[in-house]
């Protein structure tokens, strides 16, 4: 029989060619196949088999016997809560002209703001976060207060600093601590929060976070805490919003949600709510001031520090369909229906306020054909992978 042993090696090194590449390719894209497959296994696995969590304690609960050393404001364990203010108004939540009805608040309202964003801040108390039409449309008493860092270059930070106390002096909206306002410093940030409300507005029935760049459907919103808070079981334990669940750590360095395995070694985080925009009841906002005391906040993304305080103190995310992630959600009015929080608004402010909140336009997709036109639209816009940060898919069927 005769062979053809030139064909033979022609198949042979076709074969290792063929391998080579398909090595080179993985090793090129394991990275990116690691991070968006082979973590996220890992993570759920240890999520939803295990979901524990006992290592929160003893790696991040500290318990040195002197927890308020004032030596420096972050010291050794890692604490970030005694920054000083350079602006305070600790009146926010007092009674206004000897209204004693004003006391009662009924939402705290914190967005997270940088100091250069003036024009979003603007926007905000024109529209979702204007307390006077919140309080005499909507009857509701919400606290609008912007949470700030300082400037983060200092060649600009005496100009910033100058403009931002003349745009306190006129809104008196502001609440300003001595740390550098970065990326890195969002813990620092929602530290600011929790210690504000609980030290200077423990009255307020609710309190909740969010982004400068967040549109907040505040009707919806309003209308959603009332019917909680109604309720037969009131509104404890509440802590709602986007709700992620057995997140893995970020391990690329090139991120800027990188976390080193030496400051979480861990596979999966506790379950968190998107920190672009949450609510949480009077008695978690007592929890988490408490847990922020001790608790190491060298975790440097304040949604998995939320977190760790929680977990440490028995809160749990709710999820809430309409709360949104990290996306922008769909514009329609079968949206704006039941929309809560909505990311990645800067510039459209204004304009989605007016067309969100217009009964005239909502009132023409009610009844039975309204609703299942809507139902429609609403599998069509969210159930695409496109708006899969944003609301659920399970969002169209509400």
């Amino acid at each position: 029989m005769f062979v053809n042993f030139r064909r033979i090696h022609k198949c042979k090194c076709l074969q290792l060619l063929t391998t080579g590449l398909v090595l080179c390719m993985v090793m090129v894209c394991w990275e990116e196949a690691d991070h968006h497959v082979v973590r996220h296994i890992r993570s759920y696995t240890y999520r939803y088999l295990i979901n524990r969590y006992e290592f929160l304690n003893s790696s991040f609960i500290i318990t040195s016997k002197h927890p308020h050393s004032k030596s420096s404001s972050t010291n050794v364990f890692g604490w970030l809560w005694d920054y000083s203010y350079l602006i305070n108004h600790p009146q926010k939540c007092g009674g206004r002209d000897g209204d004693k009805s004003w006391d009662d608040v009924f939402l705290l309202l914190f967005v997270k703001s940088s100091p250069e964003n003036f024009e979003q801040r603007q926007a905000i108390r024109d529209t979702w976060g204007n307390e006077s039409f919140l309080w005499s449309e909507l009857g509701a008493n919400v606290r609008l207060l912007f949470a700030l860092g300082m400037h983060p270059d200092v060649r600009q930070r005496s100009r910033v600093q100058a403009a931002l106390l003349q745009e306190d002096k006129v809104y008196g909206d502001l609440i300003q601590q001595n740390f550098e306002d970065s990326f890195h410093n969002l813990t620092a940030k929602l530290i600011l929060q929790y210690h504000w409300g609980h030290n200077y507005c423990p009255q307020a029935h609710f309190f909740m976070s969010a982004d400068d760049d967040v549109f907040i459907h505040m009707p919806n919103l309003l209308k959603y805490l009332r019917q909680l808070e109604s309720g037969q079981s009131g509104a404890k334990d509440l802590w709602v919003g986007h709700v992620y669940r057995g997140a893995p750590p970020v391990r690329r360095m090139k991120s800027k949600y990188y976390i080193p395995y030496d400051l979480y070694p861990w596979y999966s985080y506790p379950d968190y709510t998107a920190g672009a925009g949450y609510v949480v009841s009077r008695d978690v906002v007592a929890k988490i001031y408490h847990a922020t005391l001790v608790t190491n906040s060298s975790i440097y993304i304040d949604d998995v520090f939320m977190g760790i305080c929680a977990k440490t103190m028995g809160v749990y995310p709710q999820e809430h369909l309409y709360f949104s992630g990290e996306g922008k959600a769909p514009y329609h009015p079968c949206i704006y229906e039941h929309m809560i929080t909505s990311h990645g608004h800067a510039a459209d402010v204004r304009t989605l306020w007016h067309t969100a909140t217009d009964p005239t336009i909502t009132s023409n997709y009610r009844g039975y054909m309204g609703n299942l036109y809507c139902t429609a639209v609403r599998v069509m816009m969210l159930c695409l992978p496109y708006y899969q940060n944003t609301y659920s898919c399970m969002a169209a069927f509400t």
